[in-house]
């Protein structure tokens, strides 16, 4: 049996029922891992098609195709699936998609071991001081849900994750795919059954009782497989992102995982922090010898080739951005600062009438921009520090060892 969380019986159903591939699974003798559904021009598809974070499959000497063409999505280069052998004239084509990239965690015996390996001293320097400051202002616990969680835990985490999803890729003024209704609600409906059978995990940085960073991955025995990762953007001036990242690894490395896959698709972080990149390619078996099954293969490589030239060419990125602006929202800009092109300073405090200040929350989305500036800048935490509104629209922030005002330029 194939050690892959995408072909367990849990994945497999509840993608067919989402994405109503309900009709009886093909079974192709001599292919083993997947399950095939009739696709796009006649040509057989495997279960889960762009939804997995990595497909695996191995092939018989009996597999003999006719006029089937098979075709299996984001095979990472790093499984080594062998040539078709002994199998004439069945042929495979391998036509490279997206880039991967994974952190080899069997080769770091600590967190530590993996930062003194992996960044020069100025760039460690860096990252600890971005964990140990964003502790110092938050009470920050980290846990990986795997195994047991409630249904209504699981929901309130699954809300906020969307959330935090949506807040992200309206700052950035980008679409994600996964945030479309029927792909979040496939993604919801198939983790919570997983991570009851210790085959997926949400990887959950609270402040306090609050999800601050969320990260849905999936487990092979060996690989943490990340497949949507989010956080607070407004936490980003303690590059939470990075500090998400070292308590993922730190996580991985204790319970004895070999790799931590990032999965499919170019980010900077990615190459920043992975030890080895790959490829995902696209499969398509076919028979020689057959007309049609040859045809339905070259017209299948044709189409990918050109998806991925028009990938390369960052088209994509532009796509995304047109589409977003056909679902954009509006900003709520009653309860937010526009801080677009200013600047914030903070000055000594000079309050002679505290009469005039009204208490506020620092969490508010008014100023929460201006208390995490405050609690970064001045070293304070946040249950020490009181935040008041003047008269004049400055807010006050006294902390344990410095009272300031903000003001914006």
């Amino acid at each position: 049996m194939i050690d892959n969380p995408f072909l367990s019986e849990t994945f497999t159903k509840i993608w067919a029922k989402s994405f109503s591939k309900e009709n009886t699974p093909i079974e192709v003798k001599g292919v083993f891992g997947p399950k095939f559904y009739m696709g796009k021009w006649g040509i057989h598809t495997n279960y889960g098609k762009t939804h997995t974070k990595g497909m695996q499959y191995t092939l018989e000497h009996s597999l003999a195709l006719k006029k089937e063409t098979l075709l299996i999505f984001d095979v990472p280069t790093y499984f080594n699936i062998p040539q078709p052998q002994g199998v004439k004239p069945t042929k495979l084509l391998r036509i490279k998609q997206y880039p991967g990239f994974l952190i080899e965690l069997d080769s770091f015996s600590s967190l530590q071991d993996y930062l003194q390996k992996k960044f020069k001293k100025s760039s460690r320097y860096k990252l600890n001081k971005y964990s140990r400051r964003l502790s110092e202002c938050f009470d920050i616990k980290a846990k990986m849900h795997v195994g047991d969680i409630t249904q209504g835990e699981y929901d309130l985490l699954f809300d906020r994750f969307r959330k935090l999803l949506e807040k992200r890729f309206l700052d950035k003024e980008e679409y994600n795919n996964n945030l479309d209704e029927k792909e979040w609600d496939f993604y919801k409906k198939v983790a919570y059954p997983m991570i009851i059978k210790n085959e997926a995990g949400l990887f959950v940085v609270k402040n306090g009782d609050l999800p601050i960073a969320i990260t849905l991955v999936y487990f092979s025995k060996d690989i943490i497989f990340d497949a949507i990762t989010v956080f607070d953007i407004d936490y980003a001036k303690f590059h939470l992102g990075s500090v998400n990242i070292m308590h993922l690894i730190d996580w991985g490395i204790t319970n004895k995982f070999q790799i931590l896959d990032f999965s499919k698709g170019y980010f900077d972080y990615k190459t920043r922090w992975a030890t080895r990149d790959y490829n995902f390619e696209y499969h398509i078996l076919y028979n020689s010898e057959s007309l049609s099954s040859t045809a339905k293969a070259v017209m299948a490589k044709n189409y990918f080739k050109l998806k991925q030239y028009l990938r390369e060419k960052d088209l994509n990125r532009l796509l995304n951005k047109a589409l977003f602006s056909f679902r954009k929202k509006k900003w709520d800009s009653e309860n937010t600062i526009d801080e677009k092109g200013k600047t914030v300073v903070f000055e000594e405090a000079e309050v002679q009438d505290d009469s005039a200040l009204q208490p506020t929350d620092g969490y508010s989305p008014q100023v929460i921009k201006l208390f995490f500036d405050f609690l970064y800048l001045n070293n304070e935490s946040a249950k020490d520090v009181e935040v008041y509104r003047g008269s004049n629209g400055q807010y006050l922030f006294r902390g344990k060892n410095s009272k300031k005002v903000a003001r914006l330029t």
